[in-house]
């Protein structure tokens, strides 16, 4: 879950590493470090535990020396602490080479025995020193950079995207990925290697993705792909959609706060262009009519909020295509020996297209003959790759670890692909679910300006709360589910979502005087039998003294006698309800958070992109 950087090229590298480190950092943020070839052919490194400020603040006291060669990393522990020591990179063949390392190695232990018995000795819990001696070894018998890190590629066993570069060969540097992101920045004169686009995004939009077990090598006129035998390789070149500034808070108090803000932005950018004289038309879906016709049964899987947003499609996909939908979470999908077949499409969501949970549960689909299709915010990523096809949201970088427009965007998707699969399954009855499709971001906006206040000021009358309970049926409850994670993520207090149906059931037990609960309540237009059961839910708590903040419709005046507060959305179809509903959510945990002290943007424990198992 790393971000790491590469650059090869006329200009001062340090620099380019640290800006590209900063937009990386939602990737990990224990410990950072870079390491630099100067003018006179030395490598020079630095790294420091904590946060990329320190290792800014250690390199502003003591500067390295200038080089136009250079690697960066910023971590997210796995073996071994967030200490000085574990941060990369680390060093081999006597300081004069350094490698930097996102994933897990797996078999380093035995390749530990190995150059243990060979003498060699360690100054890290890591397995990426491992790695960085084993090369060393390597290139020490043929002083051939690129031939060592093939040699030792081809030894390793797990998921990996490795970054080398040795001071006897200035003007290089050479990476690997096995399961891992890697891209590749083509620049005028220089290029760079990233473990996403955010890395180089500032100097060329202009980029080349690598697939499974490839190796590339940069100098500043050259790049160079192989496979890990070194055959050569043709990378797929794609043009990056944003810029720089799309990655940059622009004034905002918090990157939360700038992406809860976009997503009107997001969702009208994942529609954009999908609706065709009334009908919904996902082009990269074209000349899959077939099969969509002849699946039975769809698997949606992910993991985490992308899992919530499945949940919500798998509600729309059933009404409006008619084929019988399961969420599994992609973690144990593969592990269960789940009966799946050709008549089966699994569909999986990743904002980054690289979550290790998820693409395994992809591979395991396709080896069991299951169409497959993709989810995702990240061009270049390895998992609509890996996919038969891949329908992008356009929700731009999203760099808060917690997750608010991808959520959005993600729902977006997916209600797009069930009017989508609708259409062509001729099944599709809801003649209105396309016009009110088109109306989202704006009824997302008003939630914005009339709400945003409100509930923020809620959060701080809350700030010394414990444990908040969120309620929701129907597609509400998937937004109970999201808006209790939120809350987990970014304010650490206990948070959990309920079925409102199980309240009885067990879950009532929470209930004493005091306890916040927050009740997604449906809109009577669509269901009063639904509507009716959840406002007997408010009672039930509301009578054993829970403070209850009710979501519903603006006009919902059956939820006024019950409510402790009401926070209204607009008028919306059933389906599109949880799109408008999760945004006080999201602004209730961001304000809660703040008004704790905490950091809403990266948030203790977690990193952004999950790129190990």
């Amino acid at each position: 879950m790393c971000g790491i950087v590469g650059y090869v090229g006329p200009r001062p590298s340090q620099d380019i590493l640290l800006a590209g480190l900063a937009r990386l950092e939602y990737r990990g943020y224990d410990s950072a470090g870079v390491a630099v070839i100067d003018g006179n052919g030395d490598l020079g490194m630095r790294k420091k535990a904590g946060k990329l400020s320190m290792l800014r603040d250690s390199l502003a006291d003591a500067p390295l020396g200038d080089g136009t060669t250079g690697i960066g990393h910023t971590r997210w522990a796995t073996h071994g602490g967030p200490t000085d020591v574990n941060a990369h990179p680390h060093l081999a063949d006597d300081d004069k080479l350094a490698v930097i390392h996102n994933g897990i190695i797996e078999n380093f232990s035995a390749l530990r025995e190995e150059l243990l018995a060979e003498g060699v000795t360690f100054r890290s819990e890591t397995d990426t020193e491992v790695a960085a001696a084993f090369l060393g070894r390597e290139y020490a018998k043929s002083g051939n950079l690129q031939d060592a890190f093939q040699n030792v590629v081809n030894r390793l066993e797990g998921a990996f995207t490795l970054l080398a570069m040795h001071e006897d060969h200035p003007g290089l540097v050479v990476g690997a990925r096995r399961n891992s992101p890697l891209v590749i920045g083509l620049g005028e004169g220089e290029n760079f290697l990233g473990s996403d686009v955010a890395a180089f995004v500032e100097h060329t939009r202009k980029a080349l993705a690598i697939g499974q077990d490839q190796i590339v090598s940069i100098t500043p006129d050259a790049v160079t792909v192989t496979d890990f035998d070194g055959n050569s390789v043709e990378a797929e070149p794609f043009d990056v959609s944003w810029d720089a500034a799309a990655a940059e808070k622009g004034g905002w108090s918090s990157f939360m706060a700038k992406e809860v803000a976009e997503q009107p932005e997001a969702v009208a950018n994942t529609i954009l262009g999908r609706v065709h004289d009334g009908q919904v038309v996902i082009p990269e879906l074209d000349g899959l009519d077939e099969l969509f016709i002849g699946i039975n049964r769809v698997i949606i899987t992910a993991c985490g909020t992308a899992s919530y947003a499945a949940l919500v499609g798998k509600y729309a996909i059933e009404q409006w295509a008619r084929v019988a939908t399961d969420v599994e979470l992609a973690h144990e999908f593969r592990y269960r020996d789940p009966v799946i077949g050709d008549d089966t499409l699994v569909i999986s969501i990743s904002q980054s297209g690289e979550t290790m949970d998820t693409l395994m549960a992809v591979k395991y689909a396709r080896e069991r003959g299951a169409r497959t299709l993709s989810i995702c915010n990240t061009q270049g990523a390895t998992i609509p790759r890996e996919s038969d096809a891949v329908v992008y949201t356009h929700a731009g970088p999203e760099v808060a670890v917690a997750s608010t427009k991808a959520f959005s965007a993600q729902i977006t998707a997916l209600l797009l692909l069930g009017l989508h699969m609708g259409r062509v399954r001729q099944t599709l009855t809801d003649d209105t679910a396309v016009e009110e499709l088109a109306t989202l971001p704006e009824k997302i906006a008003s939630v914005l300006e009339k709400e945003h206040d409100h509930v923020s000021q809620l959060a701080g009358w809350m700030a010394d709360t414990r444990s908040v309970l969120f309620l929701g049926r129907h597609v509400g409850y998937p937004i109970a589910l999201e808006g209790a994670l939120k809350l987990k993520e970014i304010s650490y207090i206990h948070a959990e979502g309920f079925a409102a149906g199980e309240l009885k059931h067990g879950p009532i037990a929470l209930i004493e005087p005091g306890q916040p609960v927050f009740v997604l309540v449906p809109s009577p237009r669509h269901s009063a039998l639904i509507h009716s059961k959840v406002v007997s839910n408010i009672q039930e708590i509301r009578a054993r003294g829970a403070r209850v903040i009710v979501i519903a419709e603006e006009g919902d005046a059956a939820v006024l006698p019950f409510a402790d507060e009401v926070i209204h959305i607009p008028l919306a179809g059933a389906m599109f309800e949880p799109v408008l509903s999760v945004v006080p959510l999201q602004i209730f945990a961001m304000a809660l958070a703040t008004a704790k002290g905490l950091d809403v943007d990266q948030p203790r424990n977690l990193a952004k992109s999950v790129t190990v198992e």
